[in-house]
């Protein structure tokens, strides 16, 4: 079959995608041209020969959510309709369809698949002998979700996109840098292994760099210097701008509160939670003496109950207390997460402890503070509850009102969930536990990797 000839500028620190590398990453700030060139140089290897290809991002609700888009884009601009048949959920490569693979029993099944990592370690096994998977928008990833993922792609040649002369199943990363605490700024930046290959780029690596965008940057500069050099040059920043909770988890890393943090089978777990079809977040927490330990966290959308009840049955923990939020009570409609049941009733049958809604706090503010006083004794496992830290890292104010107001209130966004069943922890133990005195001594850079718990 004759190979067809594509007409495509590749930037030049993109070059490397097209030789062998275990692990690939591409990491810089907005408008530096990565996806289109990442997009184009798959299509453009899959056409030389047969590949699966993973498309993945730490979480995806739907097909609209992945990078199917820009790859259906990307065949268009390269004139490549007629070797791909871009589908609903999928991009099925024609070449390889029929004709010289006669035979191969993954006719028709070459191309590109989507899905998301977290909480999908099921699904992702099934992606085991796929020759490589595109991980996008990288900075939510988790530590967690990159042990799941990386034993599924350790295929060796004659695997993978360069075959019998590559290094068999590769993994390429793009990722825009949030905060310098986020797993993959730490992984593939500060500590990069010698597997992997790491490409800084920026706007000025992107030939086709925009004037619109370009007009944007020059007004951001002048008007926040510090936020362009994080949008449009890639650096990272220590806290989201209007955090919560910034102050309180500047400390919790200095004060190296956040490492490996066991179970203590001979202490009750007490989980708290924030529910809801959108998203229900659940924090695992055991007392130990002055400590406040949180041992793990759970957070997924769309799930009935049952799910969630089951999946405290397979965590193997022996529970005391589960803390539901106040208004619980609206999920035991038809369309909740009761089905017409409530919730309480449905735990209850699980036999997993005692179950409590807990009371309305009187305002937002008031939550805040129960949480903010909470800090100093808790101790989060760095692995298990990495989400939820996560999402306390960037519980953050929305704007001022313009009604006249004179305060605002936090976004409710996906970072709100975890941070309300935290506050609803905070409230509980608020009451059961003296608070240690407040150290007061100046702050000084640690390492973040010393445990307490051995």
């Amino acid at each position: 079959m004759a190979s067809k000839s594509i007409d495509t500028q590749v930037p030049e620190k993109l070059q490397f995608l097209y030789e062998p590398a275990e692990i690939k990453v591409v990491w810089g700030g907005r408008g530096k041209g990565a996806t289109w060139g990442i997009a184009d140089a798959l299509l453009i290897l899959g056409l030389r020969r047969p590949l699966r290809w993973l498309c993945a991002r730490e979480t995806m609700e739907s097909i609209k959510e992945s990078t199917h888009a820009t790859l259906a884009s990307r065949i268009i601009a390269l004139g490549l309709q007629g070797e791909y048949d871009v589908q609903q959920s999928k991009i099925i490569s024609r070449k390889w369809a029929t004709g010289q693979q006669t035979g191969d029993p993954l006719a028709g099944r070459y191309g590109f698949s989507f899905a998301g990592l977290h909480n999908n370690a099921e699904e992702l096994k099934s992606y085991e002998g796929y020759d490589g998977c595109w991980l996008a928008e990288a900075q939510s990833l988790t530590k967690q979700s990159w042990r799941t993922l990386t034993p599924t792609f350790r295929k060796d040649p004659p695997h993978g996109p360069f075959g019998a002369d590559g290094m068999g199943s590769e993994i390429w990363v793009d990722f825009n840098p949030q905060l310098d605490s986020d797993f993959c700024w730490e992984q593939f930046i500060l500590r990069p292994t010698p597997r992997m290959k790491v490409q800084p780029m920026s706007w000025r690596d992107n030939p086709f760099f925009p004037k619109k965008l370009r007009d944007e940057m020059e007004e951001m500069r002048r008007e926040d210097p510090d936020d362009c050099d994080h949008v449009y040059e890639g650096v990272p920043q220590s806290n989201v701008k209007g955090a919560v909770f910034g102050d309180e988890m500047r400390r919790v890393d200095l004060e190296q509160r956040i490492g490996d943090v066991p179970y203590d089978p001979k202490q009750p777990v007490n989980t708290f939670w924030d529910v809801g079809l959108d998203t229900t977040s659940i924090w695992f927490v055991q007392g130990v003496a002055m400590q406040v330990r949180l041992i793990d966290y759970y957070e997924n959308k769309g799930k009935a109950m049952d799910h969630y009840a089951t999946t405290l049955q397979q965590r193997g923990y022996v529970y005391g207390r589960h803390y539901l939020p106040w208004d619980v009570g609206v999920q035991a409609s038809l369309n909740g997460m009761g089905a017409g049941k409530s919730l309480e009733t449905i735990l209850r049958g699980y036999n997993l402890g005692e179950v409590r809604a807990m009371p309305k706090w009187q305002t937002t503010q008031i939550a805040i503070n129960a949480a903010r006083q909470f800090f100093p004794r808790c101790w989060f496992d760095g692995l298990r509850t990495e989400a939820g830290i996560r999402g306390l890292r960037r519980y953050q104010w929305g704007e001022m009102p313009k009604s006249g107001a004179t305060t605002r209130l936090p976004l409710h966004d996906w970072a709100s969930h975890p941070a309300a069943a935290f506050q609803y922890a905070a409230g509980n133990f608020a009451e059961r536990v003296p608070a240690p005195p407040r150290d007061n001594r100046p702050l000084r850079p640690v390492q973040r990797q010393y445990s307490p718990f051995g």
